[in-house]
């Protein structure tokens, strides 16, 4: 829902408030292009850093979100790229990528993964069927994510054979330094094939974007890239890209309704593996009030446990 944010938090704060003080007269995808002046993917879904709530001020309307008349995932086909130099050196990788792959292959036919099944597009109703490819490796040096056509890209040069349902999140091994948000999601066009895409910072140590996995489990890295990869993963199958199926009137997706809310320690995937992951949004449970608080009180989260 959101385009093009870079550095300066008080940018991002002024960004974020005056989409705060114009989302109850707006129910587009809000696109930050016009920040400085380039016209790319929108960055979509935005995974914003704890402490940074640009939503803060609770709607005025339904806080469901509402069909935009695009298509959705009914499957999904994924394949990670990690890409930086960095991927390299074992004292980075540790078990991220195994755990990656393994996050991914849980994630299908999870509970957590049908917790967004409710949903429907012009093209069907999500699934959560995920096959997931495994993982390449680009140890060139790596974009920051500003331009998401700079992702883009990546994810065209290392994928050489896309799908119409393939979901490519890329994990590069730069710090986020002081951008507001930990990952996003975007789409593009690969040999003439739409994809959709995410981007991940190297999030170890960052306190902004940690769920604070105290389980032991995981590494502190693999844990906090696990939860918002649920986050984008989750969006993505639910909102892909233009013109867009499911979000509120702000313009927020599922996962940014319920990011950083936890309703259990872990939660089990499909292959055994736990984690701690925030919940996704579900129009239903807020209904029937089945649901879990969000940050704003909502109980319409989900995780699947």
């Amino acid at each position: 829902m959101f385009r093009k944010l870079l550095v300066l938090p008080a940018v991002l704060l002024l960004a974020g408030l005056s989409l705060a003080q114009n989302a109850d007269s707006s129910a587009t995808r809000q696109d930050l292009s016009s920040l400085n002046g380039q016209h790319e993917p929108p960055m979509l879904g935005i995974h914003w850093a704890r402490g940074f709530t640009p939503f803060a001020r609770p709607a005025k309307r339904s806080p469901n979100m509402t069909y935009h008349g695009g298509v959705i995932m009914p499957s999904t086909v994924s394949q990670a790229i990690f890409w930086g130099p960095s991927w390299a050196n074992s004292s980075l990788v540790g078990d991220k990528i195994t755990g990656l792959d393994s996050w991914y292959t849980g994630f299908s036919n999870s509970n957590y993964a049908k917790a967004s099944d409710e949903y429907t597009g012009s093209n069907g109703q999500v699934g959560p069927v995920v096959t997931h490819n495994g993982h390449l490796l680009d140890l060139s040096t790596a974009a920051n994510g500003s331009s998401t056509s700079a992702i883009v890209a990546e994810v065209c040069r290392e994928i050489t054979s896309p799908v119409s349902n393939g979901y490519y999140p890329v994990y590069v091994d730069v710090k986020r330094g002081n951008a507001g948000y930990c990952a996003y999601h975007t789409f593009g066009t690969c040999s003439g094939v739409t994809v959709q895409v995410a981007f991940f910072f190297n999030i170890d140590g960052d306190v902004g974007c940690d769920p604070a996995d105290t389980s032991g489990l995981h590494s502190q890295g693999l844990a906090a890239l696990s939860n918002v990869s649920g986050h984008e993963l989750s969006e993505a199958r639910t909102d892909p890209d233009s013109p867009g199926a499911w979000y509120d009137s702000r313009g927020q997706e599922n996962g940014d309704k319920c990011a950083w809310t936890f309703n259990v320690p872990l939660v089990t995937f499909s292959n055994g593996t736990q984690w701690k992951i925030q919940g996704e949004w579900s129009n239903s449970a807020y209904t029937a009030g089945t649901g879990y608080p969000n940050s704003s009180g909502q109980k319409g989260c989900l995780d699947g446990h």
